[in-house]
């Protein structure tokens, strides 16, 4: 049995995880480091790292799909704000958008975004600002029609305050709404972040106008400390 230099055994060590520490850096705020320290010690981190995901919102997504099978083989998606592209990722192999599964039909995934990304195989990707005016013209173009499924996991930039950052994100999925409204083949799905806060309300009114069922849901994956959720409207009306 290995033993360190004060005699106490180390048999049981490589049975778990040991939890990682960061140390205070100069020039670092406390909050970064405890950020850092969370992501160090984040298993959702870890496993995107070790799947080859471009981050751990890549669970989040699968664990939607899992409970409400909207990223179906064939079916015709728009991520919104797709960087930097986990979304995405699991999208192409659910929907088959490489056409590797042989008997089913193949999908299609249009990524948009503000800012580049790099190319992701089987998902065609777009710099363009959602909300311009021809926006929806442009998606449909490159769709070749309507989509099945618009999905966005966009998050306005913080500003340090809750309540503010909740009207932004809010804002940012109403306008993701209105976009899908534009763009959804009837019976289509739309996905989207939003943070618990109280303001959601309209947002919940409108949905419920235009798809058949809508339902709120904080994934396993979603931080138990964050005040994200997802709203899943599912039967859009036309």
């Amino acid at each position: 049995m290995a033993k360190t230099p004060t005699g106490k055994n180390t048999s049981g060590r490589g049975q778990r995880d040991l939890k990682v520490k960061v140390k205070t850096a100069r020039g670092r705020k406390l909050s970064s480091t405890r950020w850092l320290q969370r992501q160090l010690n984040d298993p959702y981190v870890k496993r995107a790292q070790a799947e080859g995901y471009r981050g751990r919102a890549a669970f989040k997504i699968m664990e939607l799909d899992d409970k409400f099978r909207f990223l179906v083989p064939g079916a015709r998606v728009v991520d919104l704000g797709a960087a930097p592209g986990g979304w995405c990722q699991v999208a192409v192999k659910r929907i088959n958008a490489l056409g590797e599964k042989s008997g089913k039909a193949q999908g299609r995934i249009i990524g948009v975004d503000l800012q580049e990304m790099e190319p992701i195989a089987g998902v065609e990707l777009h710099q363009l600002d959602f909300m311009e005016d021809d926006a929806d013209e442009k998606v449909k173009e490159w769709l070749g029609g309507k989509a099945d499924v618009v999905m966005s996991d966009m998050a306005a930039a913080s500003s340090g305050h809750k309540q503010t950052d909740h009207l932004r994100i809010i804002a940012l999925c109403e306008a993701a709404a209105y976009f899908a409204f534009d763009v959804l083949e009837e019976g289509g799905t739309f996905v989207a972040k939003v943070l618990a806060g109280g303001a959601e309300g309209d947002l919940q009114k409108i949905l419920k106008q235009k798809f058949t069922k809508v339902v709120n849901i904080k994934p396993p994956s979603s931080r138990s400390d964050s005040s994200e959720k997802f709203v899943v409207a599912t039967g859009f009306r036309g």
